[in-house]
């Protein structure tokens, strides 16, 4: 049954991925209700699988690689839904479709075996720590979807072709307010999450931190976007170097979440 869920989901990923690309090149009602449709009935589908998983397990489903991936995924779509409520911006699945299609793809490939929670992971803090990291992710996620909108706009602007997809994507000013707005949000989320982590490490392990790579690129990630706050509060940064930083960032992030699976080693290996 979690088999079944979890590829009805992907399929309508994909779904919404290949019309999202059509969207970009040639957009119109039609393909704009398509993406909407099939991304919301993936996002219906996702969610019951990731439920269906939890029941079956007994705890939060994101102690496999398997789990994290899927469960990013999930996490980066009600980010994209809560701002297409706010802003109706259909152009941005263009740019976030294919990102969670990559990352539900990967998820498919790897093992969906459940297995038992060791004693360190059996915490309250688990389910604390990793939604907040994964929602602070998604945000980033995000930011990394605008800050590409950006640049393709100001390359549209500085070229002077006004035409086309110009006039479908928001002006630069809003793009590099939506930008800022989930850096604001997904920090905090970040911050607590390294927070919660630093306690949980000294509950489970006897100490606050332990150079884990996931610890380190997590902090690595923590600096990128407190740059990118500072910068745009004290030196007024703003437009391409927030969009550039944006995307670095998200960088990172994807470097620590599939890092750690290819050392094999570290306290987050489970992942």
């Amino acid at each position: 049954m979690g088999v079944i869920l979890f590829e009805l989901a992907l399929t309508f990923y994909f779904a919404a991925t290949i019309v999202s690309i059509i969207e970009l090149f040639k957009g119109s009602r039609i393909t704009s209700k398509i993406i909407l449709s099939s991304a919301g009935i993936g996002f219906a589908i996702h969610t019951v699988s990731i439920i269906y998983r939890y029941v079956i397990a007994g705890h939060i489903p994101i102690t496999s690689a398997h789990e994290a991936t899927s469960f990013f995924s999930w996490c980066i779509v009600l980010i994209f839904f809560i701002l297409q409520f706010r802003y109706r911006i259909i152009l941005l699945s263009s740019f976030i479709m294919p990102v969670v299609f990559v990352l539900m793809l990967s998820s498919a490939m790897l093992s969906r075996e459940i297995k038992p929670l060791s004693p360190a992971l059996q915490s309250y803090w688990l389910g604390i720590h990793t939604v907040l990291a994964f929602l602070g992710n998604a945000a980033f996620a995000m930011a990394f979807g605008i800050g590409l909108m950006y640049l393709v706009q100001e390359h549209y602007v500085k070229s002077k072709r006004l035409g086309g997809l110009f006039e479908r994507l928001p002006s630069l000013q809003t793009l590099d307010e939506i930008n800022y707005r989930l850096i604001t949000i997904g920090f905090p989320l970040l911050t607590l999450a390294i927070i919660t982590g630093i306690l949980w490490a000294e509950r489970a392990w006897g100490r606050y931190w332990n150079w884990d790579p996931r610890e380190v690129w997590s902090l690595i990630t923590w600096f990128i976007y407190a740059i990118v706050l500072h910068a745009r509060l004290i030196a007024g940064w703003r437009g391409k170097r927030a969009a550039l930083l944006s995307i670095i960032g998200f960088l990172t992030i994807l470097i620590a979440f599939f890092g750690i699976k290819l050392l094999q080693k570290g306290l987050h290996v489970f992942l």
